[in-house]
């Protein structure tokens, strides 16, 4: 056996045993089937005889089981003929469910592979069930990533008459309990939910959260198709890596003090005689520290298919004001009476945000804000073009509002479903178009065409929870080989109004907004700048941050989106901290609302006047979120680094401190000057070779610049 990369290797109870892989798999002494394993330097997965498999991880010389032998790879065959259906419908699938989770091994081979992510090892295993199905699975550990396992398993029917099976898991375990007194579980999910709930949360007594990819609510879904479950010190990632998005779970559960996670898939399919059923090709990740390593590795290995976020253009990481302080009733007036002040406080970006439009969907000027239509238009970008500012315009798509010439026009664009009802937007009262119809891709072409090359617009802002994942669309007039297109082609509709925009302004900075919901990972490849997404707190600009640095790129054009949104609603410290783009939708001179007001003040101005000195001080969304050196649970106070033109620039955040804090990933050897650098430079202390804390004391955020004193 290698010291890098170990042989498949049969673990006879009691002494070591030699490679023996064939069919009948018996032990080297002759008797019933023993545990089969592969390992590397960081996992090993072992086998036994039922195809039950075992998690553990390699550390300091030993070997630790992070779960029991789970039925990790399992299939839900329904019992008995379906239902005929009723004059109303359907009828409801009430048949007793069968779960085969037990396979006796029968066949087991291993092999040296080459595979898109690059060279591994692989171990094949055979089972049959009692029950009429075989079950293969591949894993392969990959030569440059120990730690990652990929799962591919295929089910067949090897009965003589069909069967339906209603759902199958791969990669199910329940991890075992963490440490006493060691804060227990925390866990990263990609799923998008209508009550816009963090991304990272502590696995408390009862959690239970589906993370299913598909649609969570009407207009909420999709997203990255990846869990991560951590303790201290050690975590687990699971997830697919299929080129297009799949309506599979991640499920993760609190059984006691234990937790359980897998990736499951629920679609009643008939499996004829000899028929298989295929499931997407999964990975499974230990790592230290929490999930910013797997989230990282993800991003990587699709890389290696072809996804990858564009480079943002420089304009990107310029600060950003927004209208949406005065809503939806904003007028001309309004706009033009605040773009001084924005241009005064150094703010690069003018945003027109909802309103502007005539209704959702007839993206033209509405005559009531803008009498002359288009020449008005075009004289607001030329305002704003004036001030040495660049113009960005909201729209909605793929949302078509009842009453809208659109819909009245173009209702053959409308995603439906299998009853032929149209999908509610909930927001804008309004319906989903298809974005897999090739109509539907040239209207938002058009529109790009209008907005930037007519108008003049520097950027769009792509704006809608609905624009995160779409249901399966049954309209019979897009002729879709399968319901599933409008899912799997959402990325298709992204593409065409990037590279629409791009084609007139290659600068152009197209930005998208999917209010509240998990990014779509799939969706990533066409956006050039991903806000914090409507956040409900600081703690979610702070860790969403830290999740988009991770998925699109350490150096990618995250905006803290606007500051009022923040606790207390001027927490630029947040945004700041982790390298986001500032940005804030502050209403001046006036604030026509009665309440809910975003007037800037006296006591404000000097506020927002500093923060964007800071930012444009050291303009840290363009450096290097290293994500890897803190982890957001259980490193106290929570801690954030960037790194730009060489130096770490801390951020710790806590409601208070007074303590000692670690400098992580500091030169061995050298000396530093700490820095306060949100407050004037301000020397906080020095570091002595050999040597990575500091005291500090502070309220809400302490921003920190290690500065060499031997370079």
């Amino acid at each position: 056996m290698t010291t890098r990369r170990a042989f498949v290797q049969w673990l006879a109870a009691g002494a070591a045993s030699p490679i023996l892989v064939g069919v009948g798999v018996r032990d080297a002494r002759g008797g019933e089937p023993s545990r089969v394993a592969l390992r590397d330097d960081r996992l090993v997965i072992e086998f036994d005889p039922a195809m039950r498999s075992r998690l553990a991880v390699r550390r300091g010389g030993g070997t630790r089981a992070l779960t029991r032998f789970d039925a990790s790879e399992t299939l839900e065959q329904l019992i008995g003929p379906a239902p005929a259906p009723t004059s109303d419908g359907p009828a409801p699938d009430t048949r007793p469910v069968r779960t085969i989770d037990r396979f006796a091994l029968v066949d087991a081979a291993h092999a040296d592979v080459s595979t898109a992510f690059g060279a591994g090892r692989q171990l094949r295993l055979v089972g049959r069930s009692a029950h009429g199905f075989e079950k293969t699975v591949r894993i392969t550990l990959l030569d440059a990533r120990p730690g990652v396992a990929l799962l591919d398993t295929q089910f067949r029917n090897v009965g003589t008459q069909p069967t339906d099976v209603r759902a199958w898991n791969v990669a199910a375990h329940r991890l075992l309990p963490a440490a006493a007194g060691a804060g227990g579980y925390w866990t990263y999910s990609g799923a998008s939910h209508a009550d816009r709930r963090d991304w990272v949360q502590p696995v408390k007594a009862g959690f239970d959260q589906r993370n299913f990819m598909g649609m969570n609510a009407s207009d909420y879904g999709g997203g990255t198709p990846v869990v991560d479950v951590w303790r201290r010190g050690q975590g687990i990632a699971l997830g697919h890596l299929d080129i297009v998005p799949r309506l599979v779970s991640l499920p993760v559960k609190a059984v006691r003090d234990e937790v359980s996670l897998g990736l499951r898939g629920e679609q009643t399919v008939t499996l004829a005689p000899g028929a298989t059923l295929d499931t997407p090709t999964a990975f499974v990740m230990l790592h230290d520290g929490d999930y910013f390593v797997a989230l990282d590795t993800y991003r990587q290995m699709m890389g290696a298919q072809g996804f990858h976020a564009p480079r943002p253009p420089a304009s990107a990481y310029e600060p950003i004001w927004c209208a949406w302080g005065y809503e939806r009733q904003f007028s001309l007036d309004y706009v033009r009476a605040t773009l001084p002040k924005v241009q005064e406080l150094g703010f690069k970006w003018a945003v027109l945000d909802d309103g502007w439009q005539r209704r959702t969907g007839d993206w033209v000027p509405d005559r009531a804000k803008f009498p002359a239509g288009d020449a008005d238009m075009k004289a607001l970008v030329d305002d704003i073009h004036a001030r040495g500012q660049k113009a960005r315009l909201w729209i909605a798509p793929l949302a078509v509002a009842p009453g809208s010439d659109e819909l009245h026009d173009h209702t053959d664009m409308l995603l439906l479903d299998a009853d032929g009802a149209p999908q509610a937007i909930t927001w804008w009262n309004s319906f989903y178009l298809c974005p897999a119809y090739e109509k539907t891709q040239a209207h938002i072409a058009a529109l790009m065409k209008k907005v930037i090359g007519e108008w003049g617009f520097d950027g769009v802002k792509i704006d809608g929870q609905h624009l995160n994942g779409v249901a399966p669309c049954y309209n019979p007039a897009h002729r879709h080989a399968r319901p599933e297109d409008s899912v799997e082609h959402l990325a298709d509709f992204y593409r065409v109004f990037h590279d629409a925009a791009h084609a007139i302004k290659p600068d152009a900075v197209v930005e998208v907004c999917p209010c509240g919901t998990a990014y779509a990972f799939h969706n990533m490849r066409y956006i050039d700048q991903a806000p914090a997404s409507d956040p409900l707190s600081s703690w979610q600009v702070r860790h969403k941050g830290k999740t988009l640095k991770a998925l699109m790129g350490a150096s990618s054009a995250y905006a803290g989106d606007h500051v009022e949104l923040s606790d207390g609603g001027r927490d630029f410290a947040s945004a700041v901290g982790v390298g986001a783009v500032i940005s804030t939708k502050f209403t001046w001179p006036v604030d026509p609302k009665p309440k809910d007001s975003f007037l800037l003040t006296p006591e404000h101005e000097q506020a927002w006047r500093h923060w964007v000195e800071v930012y444009n001080a050291h303009r840290l969304a363009e450096g290097r979120y290293r994500g890897e050196l803190y982890d957001i649970a259980f490193d106290k106070p929570e801690a954030h680094v960037v790194e730009k033109d060489g130096v770490l620039h801390y951020a710790f955040y806590a409601e208070r401190w007074s303590g000692p804090v670690a400098l992580r990933g500091l030169q061995p050897g050298r000396s530093y000057r700490i820095v306060d650098y949100a407050n004037g430079n301000r020397e906080v202390g020095r570091i002595a070779p050999g040597h990575d804390a500091i005291a500090l004391r502070f309220e809400h955020a302490a921003l920190l610049r290690a500065e060499p004193l031997d370079a």
